[in-house]
């Protein structure tokens, strides 16, 4: 589908008398009777389109204008005009202008041109198709390799816990598995900005709104940005209305939103600088500006730093560490909001300042809905609720991350069991039905969506906490790992004390 050219020459013969000429040059083609045809014609897929002149009336001129604009920027879709009075005709003007990739022959066209011309659009087509494919294979590598960061990751960071842990009265030992941890956090924001790259362009991305205070969003801002900002000595001010606010949006991709731009302010600001975060209301408009005392940027950068791998480099100088991505995540984020973001800068070693626009205030109250204040983690517990000892299964083929997370476990006076596949997870079941599953879900023979929904059966574990531990975070991983009945989906790594409080819950939300 994708290959042939769509014919739009409603009325005569000019339609079918084309259609013989291309078939017997070998070249895949379709007549489009109408207006309407030729619409579902160009969704279906088209290498290119053949119009004559006078079939461009206003409802074809906009099927074809509609498609043009809404093309993904990977596409380019040729479209070759016959025409009998060149650029002097009003539809010829107006093509050329707001068609994009459009090539006039005036009639009449000897066969050889027509075909000539044609091969040489699909050849060009196929280029385009070929870019497109490389971005697919782009995104699924992404996919791929943040998936299997995460993996490794995960015992990185609970081992640096459980250092901590066993050690709390070493000062260097304690500062090494503050560092691990920091430097492990940071890994793990870079992963998760390259999988969140390959969900975007991939339109995988679906936004979960809820209710939240902005409070609490710039706090969780603030606790991923102040240690960055002390470590170079820059004063972060927060300004926040003085009134409670309550937001409508997916908090966590507005936290992100945020702190990419807060964090980018920080990399561009000198040590010793000032930067200040200043959220106001305006009706349903939340407008937050960042503004700092930093390098600054020139006219023609303002724009171009929200394009994906695009870092600022002022001054020739050295580009700053990081990927490019995390201004134009922020513009994304805010775009799935239905809100916006722009730069501005008096020029270079000016500072900058960044305006944000999210359309995600909700009318609330100081005692009103989603206002309470956040939840304490609970004070670890090592007992079930009978009195003995709370029984552990630790579950992951990979060796480290079972072990450390294991051990980490075992120093909460735990029993604790391992397991390095799916059918030792049912076997240890089978012989000390646990209170808490903690498993991996990629696993080799019995994998964790499997192995869980048999623990589900067992009559000894049917109130088991089940937590999934995956590489994967997306909608249909969590759809998965709901039906089969774990109770709680955590993509790996994950900070330690997170498990231990979801052990710890009242209520699991799979008992059944």
């Amino acid at each position: 589908m994708e290959r042939r050219i769509l014919i739009f020459a409603p009325g005569g013969r000019d339609g079918e008398l084309t259609e013989q000429v291309l078939t017997a040059a070998q070249i895949p083609c379709h007549v489009c009777p109408s207006a309407d045809d030729l619409a579902a014609a160009l969704q279906a897929g088209a290498g290119g389109v053949l119009a004559v002149e006078e079939a461009l009336g206003a409802v074809a001129f906009g099927v074809l204008e509609d498609f043009v604009n809404r093309q993904p920027p990977w596409s380019d879709l040729p479209i070759l005009l016959l025409t009998r009075r060149g650029v002097d005709s009003p539809p010829t003007r107006q093509a050329v202008l707001r068609l994009g990739n459009l090539t006039l022959l005036e009639r009449p066209v000897l066969r050889l041109t027509l075909v000539t011309v044609l091969q040489a659009l699909l050849r060009a087509r196929r280029k385009q198709y070929q870019v497109r494919e490389a971005e697919q294979r782009k995104d699924e590598f992404l996919a791929s390799l943040g998936h299997e960061l995460r993996n490794p990751l995960a015992p990185i960071r609970t081992s640096a816990a459980l250092l901590r842990h066993l050690a709390p009265t070493a000062p260097q030992l304690q500062h090494i598995g503050t560092v691990i941890e920091r430097q492990t956090g940071h890994l793990t924001r870079l992963v998760d900005d390259l999988l969140d790259v390959a969900r975007i362009t991939s339109g995988k991305v679906e936004l979960q709104y809820a209710q939240l205070s902005l409070a609490s969003v710039i706090a969780h801002v603030d606790e991923l940005c102040a240690e960055a900002a002390a470590n170079r000595h820059i004063a972060l001010a927060i300004t926040l209305p003085p009134q409670p606010v309550l937001l409508y949006a997916d908090g966590a991709r507005l936290v992100q939103l945020l702190s990419n731009v807060l964090s980018n302010a920080i990399k561009f600001t000198p040590e010793g600088g000032h930067i200040a975060l200043q959220a106001m209301v305006e009706g349903e408009i939340l407008q937050v500006t960042v503004s700092d005392d930093g390098i600054g940027m020139e006219e023609a950068a303002l724009e171009r730093i929200f394009n994906m791998f695009e870092q600022n480099k002022p001054g020739g100088g050295q580009l700053k560490a990081g990927l490019g991505i995390g201004l134009s995540l922020a513009r994304q984020f805010a775009a799935l909001h239905g809100g916006s973001i722009a730069a501005s800068s008096s020029g270079l070693g000016l500072g900058s300042e960044f305006t944000i626009r999210l359309p995600v205030v909700l009318p609330a109250q100081a005692d009103g809905p989603g206002l309470a204040a956040t939840p304490t983690a609970p004070a670890p517990a090592q007992e079930a609720g009978d009195g003995r000892r709370k029984r552990v299964l630790v579950v992951d083929d990979n060796h480290d991350a079972a072990d450390s997370l294991s051990a980490m476990f075992a120093t909460l006076d735990c029993e604790v069991g391992t397991a390095y596949d799916g059918y030792a997870a049912l076997a240890a079941v089978e012989h000390d039905p646990p209170d808490l599953v903690v498993m991996d879900l990629s696993m080799p023979g019995m994998d964790g969506y499997e192995a869980a929904r048999l623990i589900r059966q067992h009559p000894a574990a049917h109130d088991a906490v089940l937590v999934a531990l995956s590489g994967w975070g997306q909608d249909d991983a969590r759809r998965r790992t709901d039906s089969a009945g774990f109770d709680y989906h955590l993509v790996k790594p994950v900070a330690f004390d997170t498990i231990l409080q979801l052990a710890q819950a009242e209520g699991a939300p799979h008992r059944h």
